[in-house]
C-alpha cells in the first residue's frame, strides 16, 4: 500500500514553517521529532477546558484521572505491555535515574552491572552513579567500530551470578544501530539472574515494539522522539513493580505497579498530548490497512513508516557513496538500523558542516550527542564528534536529494 506521505505532512504544522521563504527541512529527528497537530490540540484542550491535579471528585479532576488513565492504557498498546506497567515522567532521563536508585538499593559490594560502549549516557551515569554508590563492578560490552554492532560474541563472558542489571539501547542515537535484543535479553537468562534495561528512545519512533517478545525487564522511551509532547514513559515488567521500593514522598509511598515511579504531580497535558499522538499513530496504520484493535493499527503504522523509511534511507546511502569526501559510521546498509546516519566529511569539522546545512535550511546536529562513549570509541572527541542526520516518516525524497546536493558543495 502506497504511504500516504501527503496526509502525513499535513498533521505536522512546523513542516509548512519556512525562514526567509526558505523551507525548512527537519534532520533532527533523532535528538526530538517535531509534534503532531493532534498532540498540540490535545495539550491546549486539556488546559483551555480546565485543568487540575489527579483524585479530586470535581469535574476538572475527574477529566483528569480519565486522562491519565486512558494515556497509560495507550502507551501500553504502543509498547505491547500492560496499562499498570507503565509510568510516565519528565524525560527518559530522570525516570533512569529514580529506576537506578530505586533498583541498587538492593545491591551489594562485589555486584556487577553491565553497560555498553554504543549507549547515550542517559543510559550509562545513572547506572554508574547508582555502581559508585553501592561498591559495584561496572563491566563494558564494546561495539565494533567498523560495523556499529555491538560485540555480542563477548557478552557471556562479562556475566556471572553477581550481574545485577544489564543496561542496552533498542537503537544507537549516534550510529543508528539496532540492537539484537531478543538475543542479548536471552545471553542475560542463560549466564546470569540481572534483570534487563532497555534504552528504547530511538527505536520506538521507527519500529514496531514488543515487550514481552523482547524479554526484557524494563524499558524506556521518549514521546518527544516520536512526534509527541515532551515527557518520558518507562515500562517495567509486571512482577518487577512488585518488589521495587522507589524514593517517594510519604503519601504515595504505597502507590501501586508503576506509578510508584511518578513522583510529583506529572505534565497531565503531556499525557494527554501523548494518547494523542498514539492515536495519530493508530490513524496512520488504518490508512495503511491496518486490523481494528489499536495495537494492530500501531503496528501497521510502524511496519509502515520501516519501510517508507528504507527507501529514503536507501536513497541517502546512495548518495552518500557518491561524495568519496564523506565517511560514514555505522552499519553500512539500512538493514540493522533505524534511518539515523552519522559520518564526517574530510577538510570540515562536524560543526562547520552542520552550520553549512543549516545556513541551506537543513537542519542536523552534529558533536557526541551524549554517546560519549561512543565517540570516544571511535576516537573522534579532539576532532569534534560526528555530524547526524535522522529522517522519519515526515520526511520526503526531495529532501534527502537537497542535502546531499548540500553535503556536495563541501566535497
Amino acid at each position: 500500500m502506497t504511504f500516504p506521505i501527503d496526509a502525513v505532512r499535513a498533521r505536522f504544522p512546523a513542516l509548512s514553517v519556512t525562514d526567509g521563504g526558505q523551507p525548512r527541512i527537519y534532520f533532527d529527528a533523532p535528538g526530538g521529532t517535531q509534534a503532531c497537530v493532534d498532540a498540540i490540540q490535545a495539550m491546549a484542550g486539556h488546559l483551555l477546558g480546565g485543568t487540575a491535579n489527579a483524585g479530586g471528585r470535581f469535574a476538572t479532576s475527574i477529566t483528569t484521572d480519565a486522562t491519565t488513565r486512558a494515556a497509560h492504557a495507550a502507551m501500553a498498546d504502543l509498547l505491547g505491555g500492560e496499562p499498570d506497567e507503565i509510568a510516565f515522567g519528565p524525560n527518559m532521563t530522570t525516570l533512569t535515574l529514580s529506576l537506578s536508585r530505586a533498583l541498587a538499593r538492593d545491591w551489594r559490594e562485589g555486584d556487577e552491572v553491565v553497560l555498553t560502549r554504543l549507549d547515550h549516557d542517559a543510559n550509562v551515569a545513572p547506572w554508574l552513579l547508582a555502581a559508585q554508590d553501592r561498591d559495584v563492578t561496572v563491566r563494558w560490552l564494546p561495539f565494533d567500530a567498523d560495523t556499529g554492532r555491538l560485540c555480542l560474541d563477548q557478552l557471556p563472558g562479562l556475566l556471572n551470578d553477581r550481574t545485577r542489571l544489564v543496561a542496552v539501547g533498542g537503537a544507537s542515537n549516534a550510529l543508528g544501530t539496532l540492537n539484537d535484543l531478543p538475543t542479548i535479553v536471552s545471553l542475560v537468562r542463560q549466564h546470569s539472574p540481572a534483570l534487563v534495561f532497555v534504552d528504547a528512545v530511538q527505536s520506538v519512533p521507527h519500529i514496531a515494539v514488543d515487550v514481552r517478545a523482547i524479554g526484557c525487564d524494563f524499558l524506556a522511551c521518549s514521546p518527544y522522539k516520536f512526534f509527541g509532547p515532551h515527557a518520558g514513559v518507562l515500562w517495567g515488567r509486571a512482577e518487577r513493580w512488585g518488589a521495587l521500593s522507589a524514593y517517594k514522598v510519604r503519601p504515595a509511598a504505597t502507590w501501586p505497579a508503576a506509578i510508584r515511579l511518578e513522583t510529583g504531580t506529572p505534565s497531565f497535558e503531556a499525557q494527554a498530548g501523548t494518547l494523542a499522538t498514539i492515536e495519530y499513530l493508530a490513524w496512520l496504520g488504518g490508512e495503511l490497512g491496518g486490523g481494528t484493535s489499536r495495537r494492530d493499527r500501531l503496528v501497521a503504522a510502524m511496519e509502515g513508516c520501516v519501510a517508507y523509511e528504507r527507501e529514503l534511507g536507501d536513497r541517502l546511502l546512495a548518495g552518500l557513496r557518491r561524495l568519496n569526501s564523506v565517511r560514514l559510521y555505522g552499519p553500512d546498509t539500512v538493514d540493522g538500523r533505524v534511518p539515523t546516519f552519522a559520518f564526517t566529511v574530510a577538510g570540515h569539522s562536524p560543526g562547520d558542516v552542520a552550520q553549512h546545512l543549516a545556513d541551506r535550511g537543513i537542519f542536523a546536529w552534529s558533536g557526541h550527542f551524549y554517546a560519549v562513549e561512543a565517540v570516544a570509541a571511535l576516537g573522534l572527541e579532539e576532532t569534534g564528534g560526528l555530524v547526524r542526520v535522522g529522517l522519519c516518516h515526515y520526511n520526503t525524497a526531495a529532501e534527502v536529494d537537497r542535502l546531499l546536493e548540500a553535503l556536495a558543495e563541501l566535497s
